[in-house]
């Protein structure tokens, strides 16, 4: 299937400095813009344009892609490759004719009938790329031409039956318009119907089927809120309908989904065009940013076209800072009636500017909040002030000793973006609110440590639930600059309504969905002092490490008995148990995470196991990523739980805690006095998927309108 990560391997080369670029330039073409860079045509008639190879009059067929890279043709006949390695190349059309261009061939399928042949244009100069872009802007105008960016990346897959159909039969039901790709070429279509007495889909073109050349096709259909992919392997065709059977397998795809909202005052970008060193250096206002992209106001002889890669953009942010980006333009309107025209690009900061363009983006698109660093002491006072310290019974002076470890990350927190998000919401009075989210496992991020300043808010806030509104938008859009974001978890303490309905009624509404987006129960989280040892033998139980085949039935026993967004989201799959990824990551910032699996076993058959976790210090306030777990593995298993729990003592304790959590799942038993362990709260476990986030936000709005203040999740 073509397409995939817009900014693949291949384009991810930095520069040193924006002369290292500029002395490269021109990039060759196949570094310069994708494959299938430009506008697909759909033109027939006087509305086509023609490729012609060798002379004018050898007319090769049909153009169905255009830029000033790449041509991509639908041969007319057979296809003769040439000895040598470049060819001449005319394109005719609209009464003009360009060229000879210079090209080679990039594909010639000569076993499948009616391929698209790829030409890769090589030299083009400006002028030629100025007529070139002329003749598309012709087509555009005509509407025989769209955009051909490279395809949206793949989310999940969904091979279900009854749900494909489902999903199928909802894409019928909202007539939403699809594209049907092949390489070089893409046709529009409609997912009509869907047939129940043949369980056939019906399709509709805007070309005869004849003209598609040979199965298999690759379709992609919008849905209601997500695209998804499938591919065809074959069906019947009458004139511009397909008639196919339902796929074995559809794949969700990714639309755009970060929010997009009006650059700073003064921000701009400059940049080199990457083919034509003689239009010198652009600099073009930004008009709207977000976490993957922006949109520059641009002029039509900057000569910009959909699929065309930036390597080295330096973006101004109008506060005196520079941060160097790489991108892909997706998409070029028309000109304007000012004369200019709105160009949008996908962007990845470079890795040495990824902190400070997050910490841009944020600010950005929340400027009410701010982060942690140099407000420790205010946040300390907002702690105590909200009771937030005397949730599970707790009271300020037990924080004490945690308060150097606090300070420390709360600075340190705000310079690694990658990993946190402490959002303040300040006013003259100091901080207001405060929320944090911290990413502990591979594709989750926890959201936790919320406190609220109690009595009427400062005369600032002009709308009721303004503050918390705000906190929640920068925290739970944070993550969405991670490209392995998927979830969000929490420990929330639904004893006050309005939490109740903002986190658990919503997931339990999204659970009755059936789609596995959310899932949440109530949990025991229990305290465990490493210094109570039980004192007991615990003869005829051997503890030790679990060996690879006892982590693959450990995965397997939660995999059959969790949700499948549990598994995923607390790294509990096969590939990902150990943690070892994650542990490196934090190890990168010289931060603590740790997870170890110990196995309880008898007679060396292993019956149980508990997950040890642990995280820096002062991430959390209540010490949240110290915790440990217990799974049976065989019903003999909650025998072992007491020989467990004093082995995850030990644990512990060699890495100098003094507590830890144990997170009960189930309704506890014996074991639980018998191994000496305190009683916590009750909070309730909180998933959600990253796709929900747009949604949340809004349910969010709702409920924060006439908001007179809220209970503190941990």
């Amino acid at each position: 299937m073509e397409g995939g990560n817009p900014l693949s391997d291949r384009r991810t080369v930095e520069f040193d400095s924006r002369d290292a670029f500029i002395n490269v330039i021109p990039l060759p073409p196949a570094e310069a813009a994708l494959d299938d860079s430009g506008y697909s045509l759909h033109g027939r008639g006087a509305n086509a344009i023609t490729c012609s190879l060798g002379t004018l009059d050898a007319t090769l067929g049909e153009v169905t892609r255009l830029s000033p890279t790449v041509v991509w043709v639908m041969p007319r006949g057979p296809v003769t490759h040439t000895e040598g390695p470049t060819l001449p190349i005319f394109l005719k059309g609209r009464g003009l004719t360009i060229g000879p261009l210079v090209g080679a061939f990039i594909r010639a399928d000569a076993e499948t009938a009616s391929a698209p042949v790829g030409l890769q244009l090589v030299g083009v100069t400006v002028e030629q790329g100025r007529q070139i872009l002329s003749l598309l802007a012709d087509a555009l105008k005509n509407g025989v031409a769209e955009p051909a960016a490279s395809v949206l990346p793949v989310q999940d897959t969904i091979e279900q039956a009854e749900r494909i159909r489902s999903i199928l039969v909802a894409i019928c039901a909202s007539g939403n318009n699809g594209v049907l790709r092949r390489k070089g070429r893409s046709v529009r279509m409609v997912l009509e119907r869907f047939n129940t007495a043949t369980s056939q889909l019906e399709w509709r073109s805007e070309e005869p089927v004849t003209e598609w050349g040979e199965a298999p096709f690759d379709v992609d259909v919008i849905g209601y809120n997500s695209a998804y992919r499938m591919r065809l392997d074959g069906g019947s065709g009458d004139g511009e309908r397909l008639y196919t059977q339902l796929p074995t397998r559809i794949s969700r795809i990714r639309h755009r989904w970060h929010r997009r909202v009006p650059a700073p005052a003064g921000a701009n970008v400059r940049f080199h065009h990457p083919l034509w060193r003689e239009l010198g250096e652009l600099q073009r206002d930004v008009v709207d940013l977000s976490f993957s992209g922006l949109c520059l106001r641009c002029k039509p002889e900057d000569l910009m076209f959909p699929g065309l890669l930036p390597p080295h953009i330096e973006l101004q942010t109008g506060e005196g800072q520079t941060l160097t980006l790489r991108g892909e333009i997706r998409y070029v309107t028309s000109p304007r009636a000012d004369g200019y025209m709105l160009c949008g690009l996908s962007v990845q900061p470079y890795s040495v500017d990824e902190a400070r363009w997050v910490r841009f983006v944020s600010q950005t698109t929340s400027p009410a909040t701010r982060t942690s660093e140099n407000m420790e002491d205010g946040l300390w006072d907002l702690f105590t002030r909200s009771g937030f310290f005397s949730l599970a019974g707790k009271t300020s002076e037990e924080f004490e000793e945690q308060r150097l470890a606090f300070r420390s990350m709360a600075k340190r927190g705000a310079e690694i973006p990658q990993l946190f998000c402490q959002a303040v919401w300040p006013s003259e009075r100091g901080p207001e609110a405060t929320l944090s989210f911290m990413k502990p496992y591979r594709h989750a991020w926890m959201g936790h440590q919320v406190a609220k300043r109690p009595g009427k808010p400062p005369p600032s806030v002009q709308e009721p639930g303004q503050i918390m509104r705000d906190l929640y938008v920068r925290t739970f859009e944070h993550p969405q600059s991670d490209p392995d974001f998927r979830w969000v978890v929490a420990y929330v303490e639904a004893l006050n309504p309005w939490i109740a309905k903002a986190h658990v009624r919503y997931a339990e509404r999204q659970m009755e969905t059936g789609q596995g987006l959310a899932f949440t129960r109530k949990v025991h989280m229990l305290d465990v002092y490493t210094h109570e040892q039980t004192g007991r033998a615990h003869e005829g139980i051997q503890i030790g490490l679990a060996t690879a085949q006892e982590l693959t039935l450990l995965a397997d026993t939660i995999a059959r008995t969790r949700p499948a967004c549990y598994v995923d989201a607390l790294d509990f799959t096969r590939e990902r148990i150990d943690m070892r990824p994650v542990q490196a990551r934090w190890k990168q910032f010289n931060l603590e995470r740790e997870r170890e699996i110990l196995v309880a076993r008898r007679n060396g058959v292993p019956v149980a196991a508990t997950v040890l976790e642990l995280g820096q210090r002062g991430t959390n306030l209540y010490c949240l990523l110290d915790m440990a777990r217990l799974f049976p593995l065989t019903e003999e298993g909650p025998s072992t739980y007491v020989a467990l729990v004093d082995a995850a003592r030990r644990w512990y304790a060699a890495r100098r805690r003094t507590s830890f959590h144990f997170l009960c799942e189930d309704e506890g038993g014996d074991y639980v006095q018998e191994a000496g362990i305190h009683g916590g709260p009750d909070p309730y476990m909180w998933i959600i998927s990253s796709k929900l986030i747009p949604d949340f936000l809004e349910h969010i709005s709702e409920l924060t309108i006439g908001r007179r203040g809220a209970h503190n999740p941990r």
